[in-house]
C-alpha cells in the first residue's frame, strides 16, 4: 500500500463506505459472540452460516439490500431469543438498516 503526502489512508483506488465498515464491524462482534457462547441450540448452524455469508458480502464492496434483509432474518430466526445475543444482533439489525430499503417491486 502506498500513502501519499500528508495522506491517511491507503490508496485503494475508492473509499471505504461507513456504512460498510459498520456493518463489518457488528457482523464481527456477533460472529466472535456466537463463537464463544457454551449453550447449543438447534439453528445455531444457520446463524452461522448466515453471518459468514454477510461477512463475505462486505468484503466485496457495498451488498444488496434484499440480501441483507434477508440474512438479518434468517440470523435473527436462528438465534431466537437468545438473550446473551441481544445486543450484537441488535448491532447488526441497525448496520443493515443504514443501507435502507429494498427498492419497491
Amino acid at each position: 500500500m502506498l500513502r501519499s503526502l500528508g495522506q491517511r489512508r491507503p490508496v485503494t483506488g475508492s473509499e471505504d463506505d461507513p456504512r460498510v465498515t459498520g456493518l463489518r464491524t457488528a457482523v464481527s462482534r456477533l460472529r466472535r459472540e456466537l463463537a464463544a457462547l457454551p449453550v447449543e441450540f438447534p439453528d445455531r448452524a444457520i446463524a452461522e452460516d448466515e453471518l459468514a455469508a454477510l461477512a463475505a458480502m462486505v468484503t466485496h464492496g457495498v451488498p444488496e439490500v434484499p440480501r441483507l434483509r434477508g440474512s438479518l432474518l434468517l440470523i435473527a430466526g436462528a438465534i431466537g431469543s437468545v438473550s446473551a445475543l441481544a445486543g450484537g444482533l441488535s448491532d447488526v439489525r441497525h448496520a443493515v438498516e443504514l443501507f435502507g430499503e429494498p427498492p419497491r417491486r
